[in-house]
């Protein structure tokens, strides 16, 4: 009987430890090429690959959970899902609520995107995602800044009229530029530190996972392929 009561209980332990390395991955799914929602209505896009690519080499079974991107740290927080992979720059703003790993993506440009060529960036109307680094920096412009919840509802603000430009991560928006009359405009502004996997600040020993995983990745040139593969040859990418 005592044989029994052990057996079970390490049964138990076991369970529990094989549910601890189950890591429930957050994203918005409306943000490509970071991630989308395909056809099959599956997260898709780069952050998906990477991330699956990460929790395969670090020995963690992931699933994927969206939420809308103005709730995404607190769901983190209220322990909704495990990580936050959405294209989320690295700020130390952020960093007085979560933790980040180090950069997967690499310090990369901000872009205004106009059907304009004259658009006023400065004293006009740009539009922004709500809660982005993007939307702090034209607040700090002078121009008038208009939040939208998704990038889809920005390009829609300003084809619409309501905005004169939309501020955004450049490769987020090179997919629009040079259609429906868009295209870029003003310079190129360069914010945060890379982009990193969010985390609870007590989740130590999964950020050494992760950060674990993305050095393997850098030092074999692996990070800089996906890099390539979603952003174009002219992409930023990491020294190895």
């Amino acid at each position: 009987m005592k044989k029994l009561i052990l057996t079970a209980a390490a049964l138990v332990l076991s369970a529990g430890v094989a549910a601890a390395e189950t890591v429930r991955m957050g994203t918005e799914g409306a943000y490509p090429p970071y991630n989308f929602i395909d056809d099959n209505g599956q997260v898709a896009g780069f952050e998906r690959e990477l991330g699956d690519k990460l929790c395969e080499m670090e020995g963690l079974t992931c699933t994927w959970v969206t939420n809308d991107w103005d709730s995404i740290i607190p769901n983190l927080l209220s322990g909704n899902y495990d990580t936050i992979m959405a294209g989320m720059s690295i700020t130390d703003e952020r960093k007085q609520s979560i933790d980040f790993t180090q950069a997967y993506y690499p310090p990369a440009a901000s872009a205004y995107l106009s059907l304009t060529p004259d658009a006023d960036l400065k004293g006009g109307v740009v539009a922004a995602q709500t809660g982005t680094i993007q939307a702090a920096h034209v607040a700090e412009t002078g121009a008038t800044l208009a939040e939208y919840a998704t990038l889809d509802d920005t390009i829609a603000a300003v084809k619409n009229g309501e905005a004169d430009a939309v501020f955004a991560d450049k490769d987020a928006l090179k997919p629009f530029a040079g259609t429906d009359g868009f295209e870029f405009v003003g310079e190129d502004v360069s914010l945060g530190d890379g982009i990193g996997i969010g985390l609870r600040k007590s989740d130590t020993a999964l950020k050494d996972k992760f950060n674990d995983g993305i050095t393997k990745m850098k030092a074999d040139g692996s990070l800089n392929k996906l890099l390539v593969k979603y952003f174009g040859a002219d992409s930023m990418t990491f020294k190895n």
